[in-house]
């Protein structure tokens, strides 16, 4: 009896809360409440509002904030970044990468419950709407168990139809940041026929986060997302984790009034696994299902100050400082990973620091030998491509400043390229046969934008093998 007692404890080990018998388990969350709770949602109020501002929101005409994957043009605070700065991409995701392994070493999962958009819609919104139409834990269980009655489909039908408004809404908000509000806009304005490729793109995302929201929910973070796998490998004894003291709280016991307490503080009234979005036990240990989103804390200290007993039986704190009674200490690892980060920060600023609002290339036009002119005079062909990243028109001079000579446009005057486009123009460098020593001269062009100097680049010109200057 006792072995089975044993095995059952350790079952939590073999499957996941979420599904049972190779069946999907639906968990029914009670509605969670407390100190900590408020602050997620002053967080959650405060992320919702730049999410759904952020996209109406233009500097000198353009997005604030853009990610245009099929036009592969990205806008991020008012910088624009073309597919010429994917290296600064890279780097800025291998130091994103680097941050969130840092921050996992230190702090766990904090960011899945606090930050993460899937928890946020989830718990936030979509999970409050569900309360608001069926009511806590206990009454959505009642509902469900319930036959299909008027009451029944009105609740059910009420939710199911906010959940696709709701999102539809973000699917359009998440839209305008792939497109911006300006395209997204002109497909209501145009219709559907002219902008169907948009409106199928409305239709996916809608559907994907209906789904999500509606049946897949806290699955996303536990079969989905590999974050939580990650912590198998990153976590060690002094991450901080949500964690339940099992040296003050053990053995448990039911708590009865007035009595004299000589078990654990844990009263096992399993408050802190109701009001766990994912079903868990946090009392098992940390856990691949575990989102840290506090609620299980809230319950535990509530009950704590209901019995008389202190709270944080369950808190923020690290293995080591619960076995051991210690505070964080800093290791080996987190030193490593700070200073890699610090470098990558460093890299990664100094490149956006030194990036040219303008990108220029010359080269020598391919296939093209020198060619002889009046007057002593040598040309060579070359080709200018130029990429503007900035929000105005611009007219470009070339400026031949290591020699004396000449650059000839040719069929303009000058080069105008549009505010974010890409443009260019081929043209004559002509020099004098004296300055022509060797086989190949190097040149220096200036390019100016609007009057000003934007930068200087080298070239090489092609002479002849022997010049005779006459």
């Amino acid at each position: 009896m006792e072995s089975d007692s044993k095995l059952q404890e350790e079952s939590f080990r073999d499957s996941i809360a979420t599904i049972k018998d190779g069946k999907r388990n639906w968990i029914f969350a009670q509605k969670p409440k407390g100190p900590l709770y408020n602050k997620r949602t002053i967080l959650s109020i405060l992320y919702l509002v730049v999410f759904f501002t952020l996209p109406f929101i233009e500097y000198d005409g353009e997005p604030l904030f853009l990610i245009n994957i099929p036009e592969r043009k990205f806008i991020l605070f008012g910088a624009i970044f073309w597919p010429q700065d994917l290296f600064l991409f890279v780097l800025g995701m291998l130091t994103f990468i680097v941050f969130i392994v840092l921050f996992t070493v230190v702090f766990g999962r904090v960011f899945c419950g606090w930050a993460c958009p899937q928890t946020i819609f989830m718990e936030m919104v979509f999970r409050r709407i569900e309360y608001w139409f069926e009511g806590d834990a206990s009454h959505q269980k009642a509902l469900n168990k319930r036959k299909w009655d008027a009451e029944k489909i009105m609740r059910r039908g009420g939710k199911i139809f906010t959940f696709f408004i709701v999102s539809f809404i973000i699917a359009n908000t998440f839209l305008a940041y792939i497109i911006s509000v300006d395209e997204l806009f002109k497909m209501y304005h145009e219709g559907l026929a002219k902008n169907m490729g948009t409106f199928i793109s409305l239709l996916i995302f809608t559907t994907v986060f209906f789904f999500v929201y509606l049946w897949f929910r806290e699955q996303a973070c536990i079969v989905v997302c590999p974050y939580g796998r990650l912590q198998g490998v990153l976590l060690d004894k002094n991450s901080i984790v949500v964690a339940y003291d099992y040296i003050r709280g053990e053995p448990r016991g039911k708590y009865k009034k007035n009595e004299t307490r000589e078990k654990g503080d844990c009263i096992d009234c399993a408050q802190c696994v109701k009001v766990c979005p994912t079903g868990i036990d946090i009392r098992n240990g940390t856990q691949l299902e575990c989102v840290n989103c506090t609620a299980c804390i809230d319950a535990c200290d509530h009950m704590m100050d209901s019995v008389g007993l202190p709270k944080g039986l369950i808190r923020y704190d690290s293995e080591k400082g619960i076995a051991e009674k210690q505070k964080l200490s800093i290791t080996g690892r987190m030193i490593a990973y700070s200073i890699v980060l610090l470098v990558l920060l460093g890299i990664l600023v100094t490149l956006l620091v030194s990036r040219t609002d303008v990108e220029t290339t010359i080269l020598r036009t391919p296939g093209m030998l020198f060619q002889d002119q009046p007057n002593n005079k040598i040309t060579n062909l070359y080709n200018v491509k130029l990429v503007n990243k900035t929000h105005e028109k611009l007219n470009i001079d070339l400026v031949l400043e290591s020699h004396q000579g000449g650059i000839r446009l040719v069929g303009d005057d000058s080069i105008k390229i549009e505010n974010q486009s890409l443009g260019g123009a081929i043209f004559f460098v002509e020099l004098d046969k004296k300055d022509v020593k060797e086989r190949k001269t190097e040149i220096t062009i200036g390019v100016y934008a609007n009057g000003k100097k934007l930068e200087s680049i080298d070239a090489s010109f092609l002479g002849p093998f022997k010049i005779n200057p006459k």
